[in-house]
């Protein structure tokens, strides 16, 4: 650190100045010379007052001019603070984003496109009477032409008490004589669906054993209406919520019993260990689950379609790199007898968490191949997931064909 001490104010060429005989030695400055030309003659006595004492030194506590080069220390000493603490924060995000580009680079390995086992999320109005017959034909056009096998038909949200009015769904049985009439193989699905009282007061709460008996019921009541499975998507639940993978367990005595399918929509996986408790203290909002968690509710289902967007992620390569990633995460922990889906946005928005520009299809579909050569690239049971029916353009049905249907 410089020096901030400022320089003396006497000048070097000051007179010898005539000191009174009593005045005790050692007063002066040790700098100021002991002899030295003079360049006016002394003043008489009388012309001016004796000299008083030193001048205080300015890095004295004694205020005045002496404050400000302390003042300039602690302004050093915040910058620098700030300074480390944004590279602290900057660094790890650079250096994880890195990874995500390098991720995205490569070549996808042969034979890795679609298994004829991909799904779809579609919007309510398909079961409300939104929807008819040339709807449903023009949809089927469409699909015939994919790898499309499961519908995943918007048919609630079922109430914070786990019940599901009947009235939601009153076209259902409508949409699945068409659906199997058309498309002769495709399984239409209810999603079921509502908001947690996990991060607000409102919402379901699934440590009430009565509420997850209800959840049961709302499963049976759709299969009695004719559907080919259950899709649930509760939102937000944490890593490790045991009492949601006791709702699994009952969920699944059901399905199995019907020879029905139990499927559900996962959240991402920690991009780096322990990544939820970390954005859970940061944010309020955990978002992530644990690996170990993902391959506990995927050991419980028949299928598991992970939302792969809303990933905040600000670039298409560094988005199809986390896709990747998340890709070779979810195949890691999923057994072969578990159906493992990889969420497309086929939705357009422009917000924090969803960058259009950057969560596309075809960044997608490429980094859901890249994670499948690096991790299984035979894997059977494994497929992608389209979201959502009404909001898709012409553009992500034809990355996906080109892409990943071929």
């Amino acid at each position: 650190m410089e020096d901030t001490e400022p320089k003396r104010t006497e000048p070097a060429t000051e007179p010898k100045r005539t000191e009174p005989a009593t005045e005790p030695k050692g007063t002066e400055p040790a700098t100021e010379p002991a002899t030295g030309p003079t360049t006016e003659p002394p003043a008489a006595d009388g012309d001016q007052p004796p000299p008083g004492p030193p001048a205080p030194d300015n890095e004295s506590s004694t205020g005045g001019a002496g404050g400000k080069p302390k003042k300039k220390n602690r302004l050093r000493r915040t910058r620098r603070i700030a300074l480390a603490v944004l590279l602290i924060l900057l660094v790890p995000l650079l250096t994880a984003e890195t990874a995500l580009r390098i991720n995205y680079m490569g070549d996808p390995a042969d034979g890795t496109h679609t298994r004829n086992r991909d799904a779809m999320w579609l919007g309510h109005a398909w079961v409300d009477g939104r929807k008819d017959d040339a709807d449903l034909a023009a949809f089927a056009r469409r699909v015939k032409a994919t790898g499309i096998r499961d519908l995943y038909v918007h048919t609630g949200p079922m109430e914070h008490d786990g019940t599901l009015p009947k009235s939601l769904y009153p076209r259902a049985r409508w949409l699945i004589d068409a659906v199997h009439r058309e498309l002769p193989g495709v399984r239409v699905q209810a999603f079921l669906g509502d908001v947690l009282a996990t991060e607000s007061p409102d919402g379901m709460r699934l440590e009430k054993a009565a509420t997850r008996a209800a959840v049961v019921d709302s499963a049976r009541q759709v299969l009695d209406a004719g559907y080919d499975g259950v899709h649930l998507d509760l939102e937000p639940l944490h890593s490790g919520d045991r009492n949601y993978l006791s709702l699994l367990d009952d969920v699944r005595a059901v399905t199995r019993a019907r020879d029905a399918q139990l499927s559900v929509a996962a959240h991402q996986i920690d991009p780096l260990p322990g990544f939820h408790s970390f954005w859970g203290t940061v944010a309020g909002h955990p978002k992530w689950w644990s690996q170990k968690f993902f391959g506990q509710v995927a050991r419980r289902v028949d299928q598991i379609a992970v939302m792969s967007y809303d990933t905040m992620q600000p670039l298409e390569s560094l988005y199809g790199g986390y896709v990747a990633q998340q890709t070779s995460l979810a195949l890691e922990v999923t057994p072969p007898t578990t159906h493992l889906l990889m969420g497309l946005p086929f939705y357009h928005e422009n917000r924090f968490g969803h960058w259009n520009h950057a969560e596309t299809v075809s960044a997608a579909v490429r980094g859901v191949r890249l994670g499948l050569s690096r991790t299984d690239a035979d894997r059977e049971r494994f497929g992608v997931a389209a979201y959502i029916d009404f909001a898709a353009t012409e553009e992500d049905w034809a990355s996906y064909r080109d892409g990943w249907v071929r």
